[in-house]
């Protein structure tokens, strides 16, 4: 493994400058050591976790349920365990406030994570804000350029009413970035105008998330948005094959849902190093 004393300023580096919409950072969230190396190899630049398949791989649901321990010995694994940057979702915040939210970015930059991911959700902005600015606190006081991407949910949630979402969710935004994030995140969104506005309006890097449906990374890239993640899909497209698997088991007695599975030594071979 790497050491992250050595590797993290330049990892953290690396992560900022992949950043662009000329050629967007296209992101295939992993939640355990195994997917993240499966992602590694496929050819990734970074490797950003997806908060709900990592509780759900340890038994919890989605949000804010899992606890700081639990998460951050998973981005520690990942981290030792690839070569390329780490963005870590830390949902928001696992701390009951701000300061809760300090103790584990604190934890994420020991682990040596060059990115987080930090969610508004039902709270209010100005709660986010705060635990925003104690992130940036926090890493500034580390001297490190931790990335900070923060989390609109104003269409993911359908928060407020469809006339003013786009202006609530720069609003949101504004706030975010004055209060030191360099990134926002705006998951459930598909319609290009609106991408676009977000961002022509926003003035630093744009992030949304992409599945079935979606315009593709160049086609993003070209309305302006920097990085393109698939948050928990590859997740959920992971745990439907197994469901899958098992239904046609108890079903048909077949195996053929198996066929298009990665062959075993190609998966081994993934780890000669990890003991």
């Amino acid at each position: 493994m790497a050491s992250m004393t050595v590797t993290q300023p330049d990892n953290v580096r690396v992560f900022r400058s992949l950043h662009t919409p000329h050629e967007p950072l296209a992101l295939a969230n992993a939640w355990d050591v195994a997917s993240a190396r499966v992602i590694e190899a496929a050819g990734t630049s970074a490797i950003a976790t997806t908060s709900a398949g990592l509780a759900w791989s340890l038994g919890c649901p989605d949000g804010d349920v899992l606890t700081r321990e639990r998460a951050l010995e998973v981005i520690g694994r990942v981290v030792g365990a690839v070569a390329v940057p780490v963005t870590a979702d830390i949902e928001g915040g696992y701390g009951k406030d701000a300061a809760g939210v300090a103790e584990t970015v604190a934890g994420v930059l020991a682990a040596g994570a060059a990115g987080v991911n930090i969610e508004d959700g039902g709270r209010p902005p100005a709660e986010l804000a705060t635990r925003v600015a104690a992130a940036r606190q926090v890493a500034d006081r580390a001297g490190t350029d931790l990335f900070l991407n923060a989390r609109i949910d104003t269409y993911l949630l359908g928060l407020g009413v469809p006339e003013t979402r786009l202006k609530e969710t720069l609003s949101r935004a504004h706030m975010y970035v004055d209060a030191g994030a360099d990134g926002i995140f705006v998951p459930g969104i598909t319609d290009t105008a609106t991408i676009a506005a977000l961002a022509t309006e926003i003035s630093v890097p744009l992030n949304v998330m992409a599945g079935p449906g979606a315009p593709t990374v160049a086609e993003l890239g070209a309305l302006g948005v920097a990085r393109v993640s698939l948050g928990s899909g590859v997740a959920q497209a992971a745990y439907a094959a197994a469901r899958r698997s098992a239904e046609v088991l108890f079903g048909t007695g077949g195996y053929d849902s198996l066929a298009e599975g990665m062959a075993f030594p190609e998966i081994n071979a993934l780890f000669p190093e990890l003991h």
